[in-house]
C-alpha cells in the first residue's frame, strides 16, 4: 500500500540520513556532504558540505557549509564509499587553481561552440545556443 503513503517516494531517503553523500544537481555542480534531513519533497539538508569542481584529473573543494538543496533541483544522489574515497585516481588542487582551470575550460567550450555556430551560419544553416549546451552532461 505504498499508494497511500505520501513518503514512499522519499522514504528510502531516510535510511540514508548521518551517511554522506554525493549529489549532482542539475546546474552541473557537485555537493558532497552529510544528510541531516530529508522531507517528503525529497528536499535536503547538507552538513559539512563542499562543493566539489572537478577539471579532467584534478579537483577542487570549496567549504559551503550547511546547504539546503530543493528535491527538483537533483538530478543523481549516493553515498560516498570511504574506501574508494581515500584512492581516488585524481589529484587536489588549491581551489584557486581549480577554479582557473574551470575557467579556462569553460572559455575553450564556449570558443568551440562559436566556430561551430560560425561554420554552420555559412553553410546556411540555422543554429541555436541550446543545441550546443545540450553536450554539457
Amino acid at each position: 500500500m505504498d499508494d497511500l503513503n505520501p513518503l514512499a517516494g522519499t522514504a528510502h531517503l531516510l535510511e540514508e540520513v548521518d551517511k554522506k553523500l554525493m549529489v549532482l544537481l542539475r546546474d552541473g555542480r557537485t555537493l558532497i556532504g552529510y544528510l541531516r534531513s530529508v522531507d517528503q519533497f525529497a528536499n535536503l539538508v547538507l552538513h559539512k558540505t563542499i562543493e566539489r569542481i572537478h577539471v579532467g584529473t584534478e579537483y577542487g573543494d570549496i567549504p559551503r557549509g550547511i546547504f539546503i538543496i530543493r528535491g527538483e533541483n537533483v538530478v543523481l544522489l549516493g553515498e560516498i564509499d570511504r574506501e574508494k574515497e581515500k584512492n581516488l585516481p585524481l589529484k587536489e588542487i588549491c581551489v584557486d587553481d581549480i577554479l582557473d582551470s574551470q575557467r579556462r575550460t569553460q572559455e575553450q567550450r564556449h570558443e568551440k561552440h562559436r566556430l561551430i555556430a560560425k561554420a554552420l551560419k555559412e553553410r546556411g544553416l540555422n543554429n541555436t545556443n541550446s543545441d550546443l549546451a545540450q553536450d554539457e552532461y
